[in-house]
């Protein structure tokens, strides 16, 4: 079974080494989905919204939110944030009967990436 929470943030960027109008420094309102997999437990959750959020906002929004993203990933593709979002969130996001399965970052309503266990090196 899957469980997904969505979040947003606000945050800017560059992206050096693209050519085009993206190489300049700009924003984006970032929307961003993290994706759990696993058996619901004795209380019928796979695992609690409360605290998913809690901890996604603790290791993650915190963070980007209002930031400047080439200081925390050196190219801050929406590829390399899902490949970042997924690093940081996989060793916080497991329990004994759910883990982290994948994180989608939408860079605009119709642009996205995911970034899923099976794309770990």
């Amino acid at each position: 079974m899957l469980l997904r929470k969505e979040f947003s943030f606000d945050a800017a960027h560059n992206l050096v080494q693209y050519r085009g109008k993206c190489e300049k420094l700009h924003g984006h309102t970032y929307h961003m989905s993290v994706e759990i997999i696993g058996k619901p437990d004795e209380e019928g959750m796979i695992a609690d919204f409360v605290k998913l959020k809690e901890t996604v906002e603790a290791e993650i929004i915190s963070k980007f939110d209002h930031s400047y993203l080439n200081d925390i990933i050196s190219q801050p593709s929406a590829e390399n944030i899902a490949r970042y979002v997924f690093e940081r969130l996989d060793p916080v996001l497991s329990g004994p009967n759910y883990s982290l399965n994948a994180v989608q970052i939408w860079e605009s309503p119709r642009s996205s990436v995911i970034f899923g266990r099976g794309d770990l090196e």
